[in-house]
């Protein structure tokens, strides 16, 4: 189902036109995300978190259209054809899974439409498969992973048994890991993309003589795996990417999550005023505490109305520029692109925590300080 949704008009930003001389052109956005069945409250934390940033900009001149993609990468295609094509949006956002990213963004940029990722993140779009209108707000794939490597080498772990789904983002993940991790793998497993039972892979785990485990299963997956795991009642310690452990996911998982690690680019306990007042007033906004998925939202429509104050959609080259700045205030502090669009970003170890009846994360240390992705000299724009 389709929705339009549009931000209200405000005094100062009609005052801008009038000192312009005539209005500023409308900016169409079209937002593909997952709305529904597995994984759907990613995609609907990255909406809101958009919204909400649309919303407090004050702006009429951003038009957003959302469609759900149902997590099906030819249903993602047949929505971006029909928004390059028939709604005629400017710039396209929203997709949460990688290998949707990779059915969708290079149709789109080759057809000269800018895509902003609050998500997905695939190295095939950061290096060889770069674009000069692909702009990642969240990550490149690798960089969680990387981080728990360099945290899995600080802890002191010599020896992990490594595990994620088969499909691009879990390919990353291991990649990722493996790439910083200075110890030996005594595992390394690739399981099916929706995969809910792990009795296999916890028996390996157990066998594998592994002093810790990193793993990457997203949404009902990481659910699965982390209740399974904590019944089974192995002793050998958990770390993995933020994904596993976001704040959606943890109320499902409950008590079997506490006081496991997980790296992460943001926090609700991020120390800035913009964090404070995002965590603030999406609760206020949904009745939540907002996610990982929510802030990367937040940021990517910010990242946007940045540029729209400094160019105009339709000189290219110009709101291109203008993208790369990355002139706003982020969720995350400080925030710059590589040479390939991607973050320089500061990653933290978090903890599971219980704050009264709610599960959620604390920061217990920097990971990986400004850190950038390892596809960039592979990029040529």
């Amino acid at each position: 189902m389709k929705r339009t949704l549009k931000a209200l008009s405000t005094a100062a930003i009609a005052a801008m036109a009038m000192t312009a001389g005539t209005a500023q052109a409308e900016v169409k956005v079209g937002m593909i995300t997952t709305l529904s069945g597995g994984g759907a409250g990613l995609g609907i934390d990255v909406r809101d978190g958009f919204m909400l940033a649309v919303k407090q900009s004050g702006r009429d001149d951003i038009d957003v259209v959302i469609e759900d993609d149902q997590r099906k990468p030819d249903v993602a295609v047949q929505l971006a054809d029909k928004m390059v094509q028939s709604e005629k949006v400017d710039v396209l956002t929203g997709i949460i899974w990688s290998n949707l990213a990779m059915a969708v963004v290079p149709s789109v940029t080759a057809q000269g439409k800018f895509y902003l990722s609050p998500n997905a993140g695939p190295s095939a779009l950061a290096g060889k498969g770069c674009h000069k209108n692909y702009f990642n707000v969240a990550w490149q794939n690798d960089n969680l992973y990387e981080a728990g490597g360099a945290y899995a080498n600080e802890t002191g772990y010599k020896n992990s048994f490594v595990l994620a789904p088969n499909y691009p983002a879990g390919k990353d993940a291991i990649t990722g890991y493996k790439r910083t991790f200075t110890g030996d793998i005594a595992g390394e497993v690739y399981t099916k993309l929706g995969q809910t039972d792990y009795a296999a892979e916890i028996a390996q785990i157990r066998a594998s003589g592994a002093d810790n485990v990193f793993f990457f299963l997203p949404g009902g997956m990481g659910i699965a795996f982390l209740k399974q795991y904590a019944n089974a009642g192995v002793d050998i310690p958990l770390t993995g990417p933020a994904f596993s452990f976001d704040q959606g996911i943890l109320q499902a998982v409950g008590a079997a999550a506490l006081g496991v690690v997980n790296t992460s680019q943001w926090n609700k306990d991020i120390d800035n005023p913009t964090n404070a007042a995002f965590v603030d007033s999406f609760q206020a906004e949904y009745g939540r505490l907002p996610s990982l998925y929510a802030s990367q939202g937040f940021d990517t429509a910010n990242l946007l109305i940045s540029a729209i104050e400094a160019a105009d959609v339709s000189d290219a080259d110009a709101f291109r520029a203008a993208l790369k700045a990355a002139n706003f205030d982020s969720t995350r502090g400080d925030f710059a692109f590589a040479d390939n669009h991607h973050p320089i970003q500061t990653i933290y170890a978090r903890e599971v925590i219980q704050e009264g009846d709610v599960f959620t994360n604390k920061i217990l240390r920097v990971a990986l300080e400004n850190h950038s992705n390892a596809y960039v000299d592979d990029c040529k724009m």
